[in-house]
């Protein structure tokens, strides 16, 4: 697979997850404010990916997706998100 392509895919993976992950219930309002800033960073790392991918920055736009995925998966970890990783298929459905 060429560095585009895994960049593309990467983007779209994190691009879904965003759009459909749920923040769990049981938090605390400021628990809630913290979530919501960490969320905004992987929003701020994805278009960072794409603004690189467009420039065809391709080794930066992966740096900047990985962040995003880090974010992702630390709030999950945290279990302040749900969400699950997509297929290929489920991404190319959501386009």
């Amino acid at each position: 697979m060429s560095l585009e392509n895994l960049t593309s895919k990467y983007i779209d993976s994190a691009a879904y997850v965003l759009d459909t992950m749920e923040m769990v219930e049981e938090q605390t309002k400021e628990q809630r404010a913290s979530i919501k800033k960490v969320i905004e960073s992987a929003r701020a790392y994805l278009e960072d990916a794409r603004h690189f991918r467009n420039e065809g920055r391709l080794e930066v736009s992966l740096t900047s997706v990985a962040y995003c995925e880090g974010l992702l998966d630390a709030l999950r970890m945290l279990g302040a998100v749900t969400f699950e990783w997509p297929s290929r298929a489920q991404v190319k459905r959501e386009k």
